[in-house]
């Protein structure tokens, strides 16, 4: 038989071998990735965006399922595209439909990110000038892939939905024999705060039904304590910000004695100085991600960190 022929073959043999698992997507991580988070719900609904962005709406199409958040780190150099285009690949040899593939502008820049969901920082960084996302679906499936620069770090987001009878997706190392992924640590905060100004501090926890911080350690509350006697020509912003549920007055008061609590919490357990930290309630009007989900507003309910220069 011909070389050709031969060839030929053996790249339908390997189609059929990536979507033989149940149509399960399989996807390839770049060398040198580093998983940062997953997020899972085992039954909700994603909006998978399908356009870009036109009079701050972004068109969307629902999808219903297992839906899966994951993120990845990738330090050195490397466009947003050469990153991406692997990824892309992967996908079209399985079969999936390219709904969306845009860049920045073209997407709608600053109206796109902020209309689609994204994990919150640091998990997941975005430079709205610099990030790359497309869609795909395929047998009542979905993916959505994002990539972009903050520094000299690239991250990569993908989410993925499949229906519940189906399986998992699978996601593999860059190359066989390479060690497995490392454990999901978080991005260090001062490195957020010196690359985007704020950060979301990921781990508080208040007690159900109240604007008080529950007791505990909070690594991102000494980390913060630390990047202030570090830093003393910077001040700090803590604001607060909830979901749509309620009107703006309520939600501006809940969000500002949320950020009272956690600067309580950092004076009096970290140590912090008290005249260097102010706070605000932002309410709802500063989302991160769909208010439309109970995803998206548990997303949405968070204290964020802000850097002032004296």
């Amino acid at each position: 038989m011909p070389l050709g022929r031969l060839t030929a073959l053996a790249v339908l043999a390997a189609a059929a071998l990536l979507t033989g698992r149940a149509g399960a997507v399989e996807m390839t991580l770049p060398p040198g990735a580093e998983a940062v988070s997953e997020r899972v719900t085992a039954l909700g609904v994603y909006q998978l965006p399908v356009g870009p962005e036109v009079s701050d709406k972004v068109p969307s199409k629902r999808f219903e399922g297992r839906i899966s958040r994951r993120t990845w780190r990738l330090e050195g150099s490397g466009t947003v595209l050469e990153i991406l285009a692997p990824l892309r690949g992967q996908l079209m040899a399985q079969g999936y439909e390219l709904l969306l593939d845009c860049a920045a502008r073209d997407c709608g820049g600053f109206g796109f990110r902020f209309g689609t969901e994204v994990v919150p920082a640091p998990d997941m960084m975005v430079d709205i000038s610099r990030y790359h996302f497309l869609s795909a679906a395929k047998d009542g499936r979905a993916v959505s892939i994002l990539v972009s620069r903050a520094g000299g770090t690239a991250y990569v987001q993908m989410i993925t939905v499949q229906p519940p009878e189906a399986a998992a997706p699978v996601v593999k190392p860059a190359a066989e024999g390479k060690a497995p992924e490392r454990p999901v640590r978080p991005v260090e905060l001062a490195k957020v705060l010196d690359v985007r100004g704020h950060a979301v501090l990921t781990d508080l926890v208040f007690e159900s039904g109240s604007t008080r911080l529950r007791e505990g350690r909070y690594d991102s509350l000494m980390q913060l304590a630390e990047y202030l006697a570090a830093n003393p020509e910077y001040r700090l912003l803590l604001v607060g910000h909830t979901d749509t549920v309620g009107s703006q007055e309520q939600n501006a008061g809940i969000s500002e004695r949320r950020a009272q609590s956690v600067k309580e919490r950092l004076i009096e357990a970290y140590g912090a100085e008290e005249a260097r930290i102010s706070v605000a309630g932002a309410g709802f009007l500063a989302p991160i991600a769909s208010n439309l989900n109970p995803e998206g507003r548990e997303a949405n309910r968070r204290v964020e960190a802000v850097l002032l220069a004296d």
